[in-house]
């Protein structure tokens, strides 16, 4: 969890008891680990014709890819990170078209198993 959250190049606020402490109010960005997995899932969806074209957010309190299947479209995925959430719901989400959250959870890798549907349709 040591790289949840960067703010102006600084990881997230350890406390003098081991834990770390999120600043609420922080800009939440992707580290480099997270997007490379989410950037192998997306090359993998646009080599088999699935999506298009990406945007990425840093916002407050959260950090999104947004993933669309036309350039002009509404983002047809959202893979969202909220530290914040980490606790409760956990810190990643998926967010379909519509506004429907299709898959939450604690761990990265096993959320983008999501995907692995869409590849296996593209494929036959």
């Amino acid at each position: 969890m040591d790289d949840i959250l960067l703010h102006h190049g600084r990881n997230i606020e350890g406390s003098s008891a081991g834990s770390t402490h999120l600043k609420r109010d922080a800009t939440v960005y992707f580290v480099r680990t997270e997007l490379t997995q989410i950037l192998n899932i997306y090359g993998r969806l646009v080599a088999a014709g699935e999506w298009r074209d990406y945007a990425i957010d840093h916002m407050k309190e959260q950090a999104v890819f947004s993933v669309f299947r036309r350039t002009s479209d509404v983002p047809h995925y959202r893979i969202i990170k909220e530290p914040g959430l980490a606790n409760m719901q956990g810190a990643w989400r998926i967010v379909g078209a519509n506004g429907q959250i299709l898959k939450r959870g604690k761990e990265l890798k096993a959320l983008l198993r999501y995907f692995d549907r869409h590849l296996l349709k593209a494929v036959t």
